[in-house]
């Protein structure tokens, strides 16, 4: 059972996530910006997203969390296929799906095995697969695996592997949700909790990588469309923010200003920073703008992170509803 403070902290991933990602879609590739500037959840962009409107990252990350709220083991190939043929749904109308994405989603099948086979094609053909597409749908994998991070790595990986086949793309979602569980855990951010559990001959390489994104600036990585380059920004954001209720605000606000792919690099910083601090973390502006496919607003995404938290656990006769309205609302 999650303490107050832990469910609290749970409840905001999602959130986190998806503010993040809408509010860096109005900067994408537009950046860097001086330090200070003003950012705002603007909307536009290069695929004119509506104020406030999340993009692929937070779309991807929906049908997964809808899957975990209902208690559905996520690794199960009935349930994979379930989320893929979701991934095809929202491909059709999405304003962008992203380049590996996108490849693989066409001309197959929209199964676990057809996307499968296609992301090694497709990696085959072009010789990298390591963009940063797969990272953000890692947050409901977090959460619920919260009481078994070896499950968490392993199903974070895998659900990873359906579109993107490089090891670093992997690894990184592997850091990236052990580092979500331990911030809802124990209410602090450490994307270094994860590597004993990465495969030895990767371990040096990514403390190396952590430890260079501690000391430079967001910034400093400009090829942050690659996954460990996004992650690389994200914890440089919230190293290089003070550590305090808000935090949040401006760790996701240093991601965006880092320029680059904003969205993303938001995302995660966003995720994170909800993890360690909580709903009320999340500035009331951008809990009022936030919506996305297929039609969820902010308190639809505190509902779903909490079922993915406790599944079904929570119980039968506990309606998390007037929780999240409360807070969020």
């Amino acid at each position: 059972m999650l303490t107050p403070a832990q469910h609290d902290r749970s409840a905001a991933v999602l959130l986190g996530l998806a503010c993040g990602d809408a509010l860096g879609a109005g900067y994408e590739f537009a950046g860097p910006l001086p330090a200070n500037t003003p950012v705002s959840m603007r909307g536009g962009g290069g695929f004119h997203w509506t104020l406030g409107e999340w993009t692929d990252y937070t779309a991807m990350a929906v049908p997964i969390a809808t899957a975990a709220s209902k208690d559905r083991n996520l690794a199960a190939d009935a349930v994979l296929d379930e989320i893929v043929a979701e991934w095809a749904v929202w491909a059709r109308s999405a304003p962008y799906t992203g380049i590996q994405l996108g490849a693989v989603l066409s001309g197959t099948e929209p199964t676990a095995a057809g996307i499968r086979r296609m992301a090694r094609e497709q990696h085959d053909r072009t010789g990298r697969s390591a963009g940063s597409g797969s990272l953000l749908r890692t947050a409901p994998v977090a959460l619920a695996c919260l009481d078994d991070p070896a499950a968490l790595a392993e199903v974070a990986r895998l659900i990873s592997e359906l579109t993107h086949v490089e090891s670093d793309a992997g690894d990184a979602c592997v850091l990236f949700g052990l580092a979500l569980r331990h911030a809802v855990l124990e209410g602090e951010i450490d994307l270094r909790i994860g590597l004993d559990l990465l495969p030895p001959a990767r371990r040096d390489v990514w403390a190396a990588r952590l430890a260079e994104a501690a000391q430079k600036r967001p910034a400093d990585f400009p090829r942050n469309g690659w996954v460990v380059q996004t992650l690389q920004a994200a914890w440089s954001a919230i190293s290089h923010t003070e550590a305090d209720a808000g935090q949040l605000r401006r760790g996701v606000e240093a991601a965006v200003r880092g320029g680059g792919d904003t969205d993303a690099v938001a995302a995660a910083a966003g995720a994170l920073l909800a993890a360690r601090w909580g709903l009320a973390a999340v500035p009331e502006s951008w809990r009022r703008l936030v919506k996305g496919w297929p039609g969820l607003r902010g308190p639809d995404l505190v509902s779903l992170a909490v079922l993915s938290a406790h599944g079904r656990r929570f119980g039968e006769d506990t309606e998390p509803l007037p929780f999240r309205l409360h807070v969020v609302r």
